[in-house]
């Protein structure tokens, strides 16, 4: 019961026999002192079932803050088994209802990378909320890139557009670093990000065969037949998934056949040790990482997410050589006689 209908409860039953007491009373000190405990006992009952009903009150709030759900690999994963249980899990889902009337996410996982153009027949006509890329370049870590794409194939060549625009300036930052420094290793390794960045523009701005993966969302039936066309390697359901914006979506590469785990770039030189308070700098978001930075891992938590490219995307900032690199997040192929092509995140 609501406090304003309990209040309103109590009024009805307390306040006709009060006035009929105060008519009876009179006007006496004595019945002056009687009336007004009585009222003073009628206030303090209202008071307390106030309290009583307010404290009983769940407290109002969104009970999923704070959490994140995941979905795909992490380093370390066997991607046959990733690849069964996305199988099994798709085959699992209920023909019809309690599926939402919007239906379920999952994570659609390519055979090979696309040109957002073959995009819409392989999709077929789900819904699309993002699509997963990178530039394929042998040998050479490059950035894993997701890009919203409401519709496909606009929304993917604009994010291209985007992402061209932005790996310029990297390669310009790149190159401005190369000049800046005297150290010949660390040189190096700016020269390199440099080359990937300018072919990274390169190959977004003429539309590339770049994406490899796609969060869609659909009703079981039309899941499975996306999961049936030749392009597609796995339709991996996530009914849990209710808020984009707090999950993390991890997708095999197409060149991963055994083990999800990250490589080193073959044309950065080998690691080594700098001398006491040697410090390095990349762009931010360039996805590499140099091979003299001390502490810093070959890669990241393959588990973080890819960062979000939009049409507006600006050039990144320039970071002075004194700030140590974040970790890039790389890849490789796992099939014997290919051409490694690692990335910036699995």
């Amino acid at each position: 019961m609501r406090a304003g209908d309990l209040l309103r409860q109590l009024d009805q039953r307390l306040l006709p026999p009060l006035t009929r007491a105060v008519a009876r009373l009179g006007e006496t000190s004595a019945r002056s002192r009687v009336l007004t405990g009585t009222a003073l006992a009628s206030a303090a009952a209202v008071l307390l079932t106030a309290v009583w009903v307010g404290g009983d009150r769940a407290p109002v709030g969104d009970p999923t803050v704070g959490e994140v759900t995941r979905v795909g690999v992490v380093d370390g994963d066997s991607v046959p088994g990733y690849l069964r249980a996305a199988a099994a899990d798709l085959a699992a889902l209920p023909a019809g209802a309690p599926a939402p009337a919007d239906g379920t996410y999952a994570l659609v996982s390519l055979d090979s990378y696309l040109p957002p153009q073959r995009l819409a027949t392989v999709l077929g006509d789900v819904s699309v909320s993002a699509v997963f890329g990178r530039v394929p370049l042998p040998g050479r870590q490059t950035e894993i890139v997701r890009i919203p794409a409401l519709r496909v194939p606009d929304d993917v060549v604009a994010g291209m557009a985007a992402l061209a625009t932005r790996k310029d300036g990297e390669a310009a930052d790149y190159r401005a670093r190369a000049a800046a420094t005297g150290d010949v290793e660390l040189r190096q390794v700016y020269a390199s990000g440099a080359e990937v960045a300018a072919a990274e523009a390169a190959a977004y701005r003429a539309g590339c065969a770049c994406v490899y993966a796609a969060v869609v969302r659909a009703q079981p039936s039309a899941l499975r037949a996306v999961a049936s066309r030749r392009a597609v390697r796995a339709v991996d359901p996530a009914p849990e998934v209710r808020r984009l914006e707090r999950t993390v979506f991890t997708p095999p590469l197409p060149e991963q056949r055994d083990v999800v785990r990250p490589p080193a770039d073959t044309a950065l030189p080998a690691p080594t040790t700098p001398a006491p308070g040697a410090t390095t700098g990349t762009p931010a978001g360039s996805g590499r990482t140099p091979a003299t930075t001390p502490s810093a891992p070959a890669v990241g938590e393959s588990s973080e997410p890819a960062p979000i490219v939009i049409p507006s995307s600006p050039a990144p900032e320039r970071i002075p050589e004194s700030t140590a690199p974040p970790p890039a997040v790389a890849t490789s192929p796992d099939t014997p006689g290919e051409a490694p092509a690692p990335s910036a995140g699995s």
